[in-house]
């Protein structure tokens, strides 16, 4: 993989102000890049070319393919100009783009300096705006939260939670630290360890890995699925399980990604026979009174983009999972379950 990583998913769009600023009609911009603006990042030159609209919101239209350079689709907002590139770009008007405005709201920082935020994200808050969920998210609290959000692919969410997952994550606050963080999550260099409840009594030894190749189930694409060598979409997957305790029903586990995959802990414990309580789309019915998939980000461990720190936090879980842990007669101690005092050797996420 290379060094240098596009950012990952659709970036934040404007401002309430620039969102009421938007065209309402489709209007056309074109001009040749000049000599100031050779080599520079085509997304920036159309931010300071448009400034009432943000930079955000014009990589969104980058990505739909609304950009034209030399008369070809461009849908790289990274691309350096050279002098005498014709541009053209379509100001589409997007019903997304009234979505990404800042919403205030009580977010819940474990540690915050000029460079990046940690908070422990509560059940039911969903990350990023989308279909179903144009406000309301993390990303609206983040644009609230700090001015420099705005000018950030994502308002610097380098990594998601599932709506129902609850736990630590980790946001940058600047453009560096944004690429800084994308790099060491793409070469596996940051620790995640989560807390999972599932059905069943354990059985697979005190230190199991589960490596199985994951990507889109081909009978239900809303699913990922462990899938065989036929399928190309498949990725590799390593995730490291340690039961902390097991009854006759049900089981606590902590759960080491040591990748990324969409689902990973979920699609990995199905398949091991163990479902997370409450995660129907994997098999796992209610129970315990728990309404949510029984999973909570439970540590993280990272180096710091700026100082240099090797830094990490822990998360006990929420009370809702402390009741179902209680309900199941299973013994939890919030104390970390890994000792994440080392940085990862650099492996590529591919």
């Amino acid at each position: 993989m290379s060094s240098q990583r596009e950012p990952v998913g659709a970036p934040p769009a404007p401002t309430e102000e620039e969102a009421d600023d938007a065209p309402d009609a489709l209007e056309c911009r074109q001009w040749e890049a000049e000599i100031g603006e050779h080599g520079q990042r085509i997304d920036r030159v159309l931010a300071a070319r448009l400034p009432a609209l943000s930079r955000a919101w014009l990589q969104n239209l980058i990505g739909q393919g609304a950009l034209r350079l030399n008369a070809s689709v461009c849908q790289k907002p990274a691309h350096k100009l050279r002098v005498g590139d014709r541009i053209e770009i379509e100001l589409r008007p997007t019903a997304q783009a009234s979505a990404f405005v800042p919403e205030p709201m009580a977010l819940q920082p474990l540690y915050e300096d000029a460079h990046l935020l940690v908070l422990d994200k509560p059940v039911g808050l969903v990350v990023h705006p989308a279909a179903g969920h144009w406000g309301g998210t993390l990303l609206n609290g983040l644009l609230a939260h700090h001015a420099g959000a705005t000018m950030l692919p994502r308002a610097g969410i380098v990594h998601r939670l599932d709506k129902d997952t609850s736990g630590l994550m980790v946001v940058a606050k600047t453009q560096a630290c944004f690429d800084a963080l994308v790099r060491q999550i793409a070469l596996r260099q940051v620790h995640r360890v989560y807390l999972a409840l599932v059905h069943g009594a354990w059985r697979h030894g005190p230190e199991h890995a589960i490596e199985q190749p994951i990507g889109r189930d081909p009978r239900q694409r809303l699913r990922m699925a462990v899938l065989g060598p036929e399928h190309s979409g498949a990725k590799p997957a390593l995730t490291h399980v340690r039961p902390l305790a097991v009854g006759s029903q049900s089981s606590l586990l902590g759960c080491k990604l040591h990748t990324g995959r969409t689902h990973q802990i979920r699609v990995h414990l199905a398949w091991s026979g163990h479902a997370l309580v409450a995660d129907p789309l994997y098999g796992g019915p209610p129970a315990l009174g728990l309404q949510r998939q029984a999973l909570h980000a439970h540590q993280l461990a990272l180096r710091h983009p700026h100082s240099g720190q090797w830094m990490h936090w822990h998360c006990p879980a929420p009370p809702d999972l402390m009741q179902a842990l209680e309900a199941a007669g299973l013994h939890y101690n919030p104390k970390p379950l890994w000792a994440l005092d080392t940085e990862p050797v650099a492996t590529d996420d591919d």
